[in-house]
């Protein structure tokens, strides 16, 4: 790593997150939103119930085999900046810079998205409450002073906690995703439980589509859940991120990613079993409710909310509204903390200006901390569109990462004769290239996965300031 021998880069990041705190970390990134508000807008009209049991198994299966890569990346580079860094100290600046912007690019797109989502979660829960105040239409999308601040609130206020102690934030992560998983795991249990709940609700196991081999249908509809996997399952790999600033042996590191990588599973395939075991009594099937779901508003807008309220009254909404809250407010954090050190990285390595990686009396990354809240604070006055591209464009993100990642654990294992790791990163290569070709290119066999053309259009967008920003640094 570069040395600037400056008085600031005597100073380092403290060394005070427990295995648990950096577990919180990365399964509070894991689980976000999308866990809470998707089972019925994404998984079930998808691939139905047992189509998402499958998909999320298969993409934790892949997830598992790209980790074995970070697991001997991690003891080789223990140095913040993760894939960044990989990438940089074995394929050379050039990549490293491509990798970390994109990366970046995944991260930072999650903290507004996730911020928003709070004001999305208060529109189903209380209605109109929030919106307070029309401000503008953006593409049908009703912008309202009061939802925008409740977004607003919670970046500034994570912005604040993230620029404290990192084992404040540590024990602040590790308390919400307690929460969390307390109020999953009595979702789960009361609908195990209730008269409410029957394992026939969640005939028919696939969505129902017009086909003419269903074999072929079922296998389409798992591989249109699974694609998403880059997006999902991002989160275990901010685990690199925090390495510098973990007081416990790296060999830990590998058991912290896995659990983290089968509990947001477990978590994603629960929910949404949850959301497909309530049957409204107006609707036949789960499939005629899913598509109904356009003309729907309030807590029947949002399957899982409404099976909750439902199977527990009016405990049931407090359950899963803190849960999906805390969800919520963990995803903000985490990937503040995520994005935060790979700035701080690439600034210590001089590929951005060295604002970014300036230090507090804390020894947090103050700057790049900032640098984070004013594009998080922009985003969410563009309306909820630009947040749904943000998320296409995370998943681009991620998936470069793995590869790199990858990719340079084949090299080193090959270099060490470790047969093992050097075939896991292949494979590990060779899945992230296919997340990153279903994600681009358009395929007529597995719709609505890859970019939406908006979407690609940022993208390339991303691309060209990215260009511009690395010639500049030459």
């Amino acid at each position: 790593m570069n040395s600037s021998g400056s008085g600031q880069e005597e100073r380092r990041l403290d060394r005070k997150l427990t295995p648990l705190n950096v577990w919180s970390m990365a399964f509070g990134c894991v689980i976000g939103f999308g866990a809470f508000m998707m089972p019925g807008t994404v998984f079930l009209k998808r691939a139905g119930p047992l189509g998402t049991l499958i998909a999320m198994q298969l993409g934790a299966f892949v997830m598992l085999i790209i980790s074995y890569s970070y697991g001997h990346m991690i003891k080789i580079f223990p140095v913040a900046g993760g894939e960044f860094v990989f990438a940089k100290l074995t394929f050379g600046k050039k990549h490293g810079f491509l990798c970390a912007w994109f990366l970046g690019m995944s991260y930072l797109c999650l903290v507004p998205v996730n911020a928003n989502a709070i004001a999305v979660l208060c529109r189903v829960l209380f209605g109109g409450v929030f919106q307070v105040k029309f401000l503008y239409n953006i593409a049908g999308d009703h912008i309202f002073l009061g939802e925008i601040i409740i977004a607003l609130t919670a970046i500034i206020l994570f912005a604040f906690i993230n620029v404290l102690n990192v084992k404040i934030s540590g024990v602040i992560q590790t308390v919400l995703v307690i929460l969390l998983l307390s109020g999953v795991i009595i979702l789960i249990f009361a609908a195990l439980i209730s008269p409410l709940t029957e394992a026939s609700n969640l005939s028919p196991m696939f969505y129902p589509v017009e086909t003419g081999n269903e074999v072929y249908r079922d296998i389409f509809q798992v591989f249109a859940v699974s694609a998403i996997a880059p997006w999902a399952f991002v989160g275990f790999d901010t685990i690199p991120q925090l390495s510098e600033e973990s007081n416990f042996s790296l060999s830990k590191v590998k058991v912290l990613m896995d659990t983290c990588i089968l509990c947001g599973c477990f978590v994603y395939i629960a929910l949404t079993f949850i959301a497909a075991s309530y049957l409204p009594d107006t609707f036949e099937n789960w499939a005629e409710y899913i598509d109904d779901l356009p003309n729907i508003h309030g807590l029947m807008s949002t399957p899982l909310i409404f099976a909750a309220y439902k199977i527990m009254g009016k405990i049931g909404l407090f359950v899963v509204g803190i849960s999906a809250l805390c969800a919520m407010l963990t995803g903000i954090l985490g990937f503040y903390t995520a994005t935060s050190r790979l700035l701080y990285s690439l600034s210590r390595e001089k590929m951005i200006p060295e604002w970014f990686g300036k230090l507090n009396k804390y020894n947090a990354p103050m700057n790049a901390n900032l640098f984070c809240m004013v594009v998080s604070i922009i985003i969410p006055f563009a309306g909820r569109n630009l947040l749904g591209w943000a998320v296409d464009m995370s998943s681009i993100g991620g998936a470069i990462g793995f590869g790199y990642t990858s990719l340079a654990s084949r090299v080193y294992a090959v270099k060490d004769h470790k047969k093992d790791i050097a075939i896991f990163g292949t494979l590990g290569f060779i899945f992230s290239v296919i997340f990153a070709i279903i994600l681009i290119i358009p395929l007529p066999f597995i719709p609505g996965v890859s970019l939406s053309s908006e979407a690609f259009m940022c993208l390339l967008i991303w691309t060209l300031l990215g260009e511009i920003i690395y010639r500049r640094r030459q």
